[in-house]
């Protein structure tokens, strides 16, 4: 069977101990890859590329299309970007996949039966960063939620479970309160579950969904979330199952993948010989899941779970009582190519079937209508220093006219004008509603009214059209409005 092209980066920190260890185990295994290594990070973005690689090494990764990448150190302040949060979104790894598994009782956790899959969209929600200053007080980041991109990550999601006979998937969103963004993520949750039938659909609000999972994980299976809740929660999952250093992640694309420990580069325990490479070893996992290569996935696997079983562990998981050896990273690596071929005894053994894979049979997005838009007003945002909302109105009021009335005044979101309570903390930031004293406004009135904020002299910082999509209303109200 030929060998498979991997691209490598060994990241910063303790990066480089972790992968070396890593791809020593798989060489060991016999591994059918080859390598091409690529520098990423701390170095690349010190020499003034602030996305942290170089132009040159995106043509290796969209060559091979499968990225084994260990942390990187992004440098405080600047205008720094994440790199991971760059290449899921150059590449359109659009699922990030992090297994959450507790291995009691050699590993210390209060869950002993969990076994957790967080799915979490990668490419849009706040990770889209477009993000303002837009007046001395207030600042915005914009939240980006679409039905693509919630398709694309709840279809895969269903996938993931179905073909890995998981019986049950649970959306987490806020859709009591983002209504319009976190409601479209579990409209499509509901839409797409009922084409698996087989398969149990739940959706939870985020805030006690995560309070249960922390309290009960067992009561979950596969989790699918929008990518700031995915976020975090996939990190608390992988705690409470152990240990966020034993968490490995995979980001799955239509074209490519990257795998990847999900934590951070631990700069204050490189050179040292202590860091646990269990992490970007699972992801390694999922790596030759990937590539068509589960008999290797599965020799490793086995022999890493024999290895735990063992007492075999670095500092991050050693127990007094437990723990049989505290190693290095080289000597866990060693302790692990040593017991290829063996399982374990007490914890469940893994089993790659042939034709397995971390990519979905079907991910696709659904074709539909396009709906009709009509513009019915406009939000205009406005920066004005004094706090009073009624003398802000009635300075905002005649500005009427041309087809668009003053509706509403809010701060913040909540309604201030007209009727607003005057126990309301108000900043420097305003939004301004008018709506169409008719059916509909054209983009010529709009600019019409901009022009009558000019000449008044009022700081205007942005539009926003308010719009109904085959005559449903598509944008929020004010807080007790």
């Amino acid at each position: 069977m030929a060998n498979v092209a991997i691209t490598v980066a060994k990241g910063d920190g303790i990066g480089p101990e972790i992968m070396d260890a890593c791809l020593f185990i798989l060489k060991e295994a016999g591994a059918r890859i080859d390598i091409e290594e690529i520098e990423i990070g701390e170095q690349v973005y010190l020499r003034g590329n602030s996305a942290g690689i170089e132009p040159g090494a995106w043509d290796s990764l969209r060559r091979t299309r499968v990225f084994f990448k260990a942390p990187i150190t992004t440098p405080q302040g600047g205008g720094y970007k994440s790199l991971n949060v760059t290449t899921r979104k150059m590449l359109g790894l659009y699922a990030n996949v992090r297994p959450c598994v507790a291995y009691n009782p050699f590993v210390r956790t209060k869950h002993p039966g969990m076994d957790v899959v967080i799915v979490r969209e990668n490419e849009e929600d706040l990770y889209a960063g477009i993000e303002h200053r837009q007046t001395d007080e207030v600042y915005q980041c914009l939240k980006l939620i679409s039905r693509p991109g919630s398709e694309k990550i709840v279809r895969y999601a269903f996938e993931y479970a179905r073909q890995n006979q998981r019986k049950k998937v649970t959306a987490f969103t806020k859709d009591n309160i983002m209504k319009m963004t976190d409601g479209l993520f579990h409209k499509v949750f509901d839409e797409i579950g009922v084409e698996y039938p087989d398969i149990e659909k739940e959706h939870w609000i985020v805030d006690i969904g995560a309070a249960k999972m922390a309290d009960t994980p067992e009561a979950f299976d596969v989790i699918v979330l929008p990518n700031l809740y995915g976020d975090i929660l996939s990190d608390v999952a992988a705690q409470i199952a152990g240990s966020v250093g034993l968490a490995g992640s995979a980001n799955i694309g239509e074209h490519a993948a990257m795998f990847e420990a999900i934590h951070g580069s631990a700069p204050r325990r490189a050179g040292q010989n202590l860091a646990n490479p269990s992490g970007l070893f699972l992801g390694g996992v999922m790596m030759m899941v990937h590539i068509g290569q589960p008999d290797i996935a599965e020799l490793i696997h086995n022999a890493w779970l024999r290895t735990i079983e063992d007492g075999v562990h670095t500092y991050d998981i050693f127990k007094e009582g437990v723990s049989k050896e505290k190693v290095g990273t080289k000597e866990f690596a060693q302790a692990v190519v040593a017991r290829l071929g063996k399982k374990p005894e007490q914890l469940k053994a893994v089993s790659y079937a042939k034709g397995s894979t971390t990519t979905p049979k079907a991910a696709g997005v659904a074709a539909r209508p396009r709906a009709r838009k009509a513009t019915v007003g406009v939000d205009v945002f406005v920066q004005w220093n004094d706090r009073d909302p009624n003398a802000f109105g009635k300075m905002i009021e005649p500005l009427s006219g041309d087809g668009l009335k003053l509706g509403m005044i809010s701060n913040r979101g909540q309604k201030v004008y007209p009727d607003g309570m005057p126990e309301t903390f108000c900043t420097d930031h305003w939004r301004c509603r008018f709506l169409a004293e008719g059916e509909a406004v054209q983009h010529s009135q709009i600019a019409n009214l901009l022009s009558r904020f000019a000449a008044a002299g009022i700081d205007f910082i942005k539009t926003e059209n308010l719009c109904t999509f085959d005559g449903e209303i598509s944008f929020s109200g004010g807080q007790s409005e």
